[in-house]
């Protein structure tokens, strides 16, 4: 008989004690276990409280209704094809100025701003309008008042329906689309 074989389990080298051995094993490898799953736990409960204050700060953010007041350039495009671009600045009290941003202005100098007004309708809605002088050709106008109908996108877009209501003549009104997107 050989030395390890006549020994008893305690006085065994722990290598060589095959059930204490898987013991030790088995308890070297559950408190590990039991630390990933407790990081798990509280990886995953942060995250879900992270996920619920977003949503509140979010919430926040949306009761609060966008501003109209800043620069906003917009861009129109009518129903018969024809595209035009402006600059409006919104004011406090409701006022503020249309700017029409044609390159063919810069023969005849530098386009001038008209008094414009703006109200919300609700939090998401808004009107704008004022009266505009379009260039026709190289040498004519076209006067009239455009009415702006939008709805805020976000807080920086705005977009919606649009009316040109020529001042001289028996013309009828010209309807388009319009985005409005706010200038930096």
């Amino acid at each position: 008989m050989t030395k390890p074989e006549g020994m008893t389990n305690d006085r065994m080298p722990l290598w060589r004690q095959p059930c204490r051995l898987r013991s030790l094993v088995s308890q070297a490898t559950r408190l590990p276990l039991q630390f990933i799953r407790h990081s798990c736990f509280v990886i995953f409960a942060v995250a879900i409280l992270m996920l619920i204050a977003q949503m509140c700060s979010t919430a926040l953010a949306q009761a609060q209704s966008p501003t109209v007041i800043g620069r906003w350039n917009m861009e129109i495009a009518f129903a018969d094809g024809s595209k035009r671009a402006l600059r409006f600045d919104a004011q406090d009290g409701g006022k503020g100025t249309l700017l029409v941003l044609d390159p063919r202005l810069k023969v005849w100098g530098p386009g001038k701003p008209s008094e414009a007004k703006w109200t919300r309708e609700d939090q998401n809605s808004v009107t704008f309008t004022g009266p505009v002088e379009f260039m026709l050709g190289n040498v004519g106008r076209d006067a009239g008042t455009l009415m702006f109908k939008g709805k805020f996108e976000t807080a920086d877009v705005i977009s919606g329906e649009v009316e040109f209501a020529p001042l001289v003549g028996e013309r009828p009104s010209k309807h388009g689309t319009f985005k409005a997107t706010r200038s930096n």
